[in-house]
């Protein structure tokens, strides 16, 4: 059995709680009585991608179970580079990066646009370096990245979602080794199918996105900050089977 937890949208100097929310869930991670097989955080880590805010991630973002990090829509690539992944010379590229263990394969894809844009894309580069994370093992694969690339019914986020999906979906379907695909962005949490495997949202850390028949209409009132961070535990079974756990920290 495999069990991952799947954390996102920390937006670390959006508020002045969002340092203490993000200690909150790590904190939460690390006095757990078992061992997880890795700690997914997707993306927004910083909300206006500055090096403080960066630095302020790292050290958050520790824990004694292996830790992936991407980027969103919000993160600078170079700056992420720099601080969160301790590169001299950070480039401007798309970060994606991979964690083997003995049990299973993560794969962090980069779905940010250069310059904070809001849409994300899987440029050409990281889709074929995808294929061959995909292709090398025959593992169980967590396919993991930002944007959401299909409708969740938010039309905030929908409008604002992966753009061009047809590749992933294409190559996802080519490979039964991909047992999820992971997202964040949506700051709810949410469950639905992508390219026929489990596509699992985490919900958000710093707030919590209401719905449109909760009453949300704009980008001004659609965040709601009063509610307390959340997190998804993901399992995979010895049967394939793929059971999600959402949990509020309190």
């Amino acid at each position: 059995m495999i069990v991952i937890a799947h954390v996102s949208d920390i937006h670390i100097g959006a508020t002045s709680s969002s340092i203490d929310r993000a200690n909150a869930v790590m904190r939460y991670l690390d006095s757990l009585p078992a061992d997880l097989d890795a700690v997914l955080v997707t993306g927004d880590i910083a909300d206006h991608g500055v090096a403080e805010e960066y630095e302020e991630a790292r050290k958050l973002l520790t824990s004694r179970h292996p830790v992936l990090v991407g980027p969103g829509n919000h993160d600078v690539r170079e700056e992420f580079r720099r601080v969160l992944l301790g590169e001299p010379d950070p480039g401007a590229g798309p970060i994606n990066q991979v964690y083997r263990s003995a049990k299973a394969v993560y794969a962090m894809c980069d779905s940010s646009i250069p310059h904070r844009q809001n849409p994300g894309h899987l440029d050409d580069e990281t889709i074929a370096w995808l294929e061959g994370v995909l292709e090398e093992s025959d593992l169980p694969v967590f396919v993991a990245f930002h944007h959401p690339p299909t409708l969740l019914h938010s039309p905030i986020v929908d409008a604002i979602r992966l753009q061009r999906p047809e590749p992933l979906a294409e190559l996802v379907a080519r490979h039964p080794n991909v047992v999820a695909v992971l997202v964040g962005h949506a700051h709810t949490a949410a469950a639905t199918t992508f390219a026929g495997r489990p596509l699992l949202v985490a919900p958000g850390v710093i707030s919590t996105l209401k719905l449109p028949w909760e009453g949300a209409t704009t980008p001004d009132t659609c965040a709601d900050y009063d509610l307390p961070p959340s997190i998804a535990f993901h399992v995979l079974d010895d049967e394939g089977r793929m059971t999600t756990h959402y949990r509020v920290i309190q």
